[in-house]
C-alpha cells in the first residue's frame, strides 16, 4: 500500500533504483493509482493508494504479510545498502547477504544476496 503517490514513486527508483515501468488508475478503486516497479529478473513490486479510506498506516498483523524478500546479486546488495545509507534510510545488514529496511510506509523489505531461488544456501524453488 501507499499513502503517498508521489513519495512511493520517488523511493523506489530514486533510492533503490527499482523504475517505475507503469503508473495506472486502479480498476477496482476510481481515484486510486496502482504502480508497478521493476525489482529485476523479469519480477515486479506494486502498490495501491486509496485515497478518502482511511485505511491506515501499514501494521505487522497475525496472519499478513510479514515481510518482503528481494533476491539481487551479491554486488547489487552492496550497491543499495550504498544507496540506503546516502539516503538516510536506516537497515540492517544479517549474515553479510540480508539488507532488511522499511519503505516510506512502515513495509518490511529484505534485500537479499542469494542466487535467485536459495536462501541462506538452502534451495526454496
Amino acid at each position: 500500500m501507499s499513502s503517498d503517490v508521489e513519495r512511493t514513486v520517488r523511493f523506489y527508483p530514486d533510492v533503490l533504483g527499482f523504475p517505475l515501468t507503469e503508473l495506472v488508475e486502479n480498476r477496482d478503486h476510481p481515484g486510486s493509482s496502482h504502480s508497478f516497479f521493476g525489482i529485476g529478473n523479469g519480477d515486479l513490486v506494486a502498490f495501491f493508494d486509496f485515497p478518502g479510506l482511511d485505511v491506515g498506516p501499514c501494521a505487522e498483523v497475525l496472519g499478513g504479510l510479514h515481510h518482503l524478500a528481494i533476491s539481487v546479486e551479491p554486488d547489487r546488495c552492496t550497491e543499495l545498502v550504498r544507496r540506503l545509507d546516502d539516503a538516510g534510510v536506516p537497515h540492517e545488514v544479517h549474515s553479510g547477504v540480508s539488507v532488511c529496511y522499511r519503505d516510506p510506509d512502515g513495509a518490511r523489505i529484505e534485500l537479499i544476496a542469494d542466487p535467485l531461488g536459495e536462501v541462506y544456501g538452502h534451495r526454496v524453488l
